[in-house]
């Protein structure tokens, strides 16, 4: 679309300069008229009602249903985390996850520390509910990257499943990649997330799954 467009342009180009003398004065003059039209302010859009407004604000900074069921995960969870970078031998490993609210029961926060393939890894999480767009929100940093993933989703009632999915950056060429992860509850006590992500391929492929047990 960008190379049809710049095509167009220069063609477009050539053929106003061919045009003689009475046609340049012709096409300023409508350029002309054309900048002051562009230029008359727009008509406003109408004035809100500021007791709406005042209600929206509202609203939007109060915790819901969605923030108390986040607040139910507050704890300290052990996890034995399934990591497929080597799918032919997947590394299996232990994880600590900590789990609290903050900022007036708006966000859950969350503190994880185990290993990836022998070496240390640390993670910090933050997960929300947009109000206002009615969706999930997250971010995750962590030692092994200096890019911060981003995803939004919703919660699926019937399935138990909170589904996420977002973008993160890939390390070799520096741009988005595609990553998604599914967290499914099992009970008020026990959870499985398993996190999916562009593979060497190009397709969709696990990256880990994790077995999460709260504890007592």
């Amino acid at each position: 679309m960008k190379y049809t467009f710049l095509t167009l342009l220069a063609f477009s180009f050539a053929v106003f300069s061919c045009n003689n003398s009475k046609d340049e004065k012709k096409a300023q003059t409508d350029s002309t008229q054309t900048t002051i039209s562009s230029t008359r302010p727009e008509t406003p859009a109408p004035a809100m009602d500021p007791a709406a407004i005042q209600k929206a604000m509202e609203d939007f900074a109060k915790p819901g249903d969605m923030h108390k069921w986040l607040a139910k995960f507050s704890g300290t969870w052990d996890g034995r985390i399934v990591e497929f970078s080597n799918p032919a031998k997947p590394d299996t490993t232990k994880a600590v996850e900590v789990v609290g609210m903050t900022l007036n029961g708006l966000y859950q926060t969350t503190a994880f520390t185990g290993k990836v393939q022998g070496m240390p890894f640390e993670g910090r999480g933050i997960t929300g509910y947009d109000n206002a767009k009615k969706i999930f929100v997250n971010s995750w940093i962590d030692n092994m990257s200096s890019g911060i993933i981003s995803m939004t989703g919703s919660y699926d009632e019937k399935t138990k499943t909170l589904n996420l999915a977002g973008t993160q950056t890939n390390p070799v060429t520096g741009k988005d990649m595609s990553i998604r992860q599914e967290m499914i509850v099992v009970d008020d006590d026990s959870y499985t997330l398993v996190m999916y992500g562009t593979g060497p391929d190009g397709k969709e492929a696990k990256f880990m799954e994790g077995y999460f047990k709260r504890r007592k």
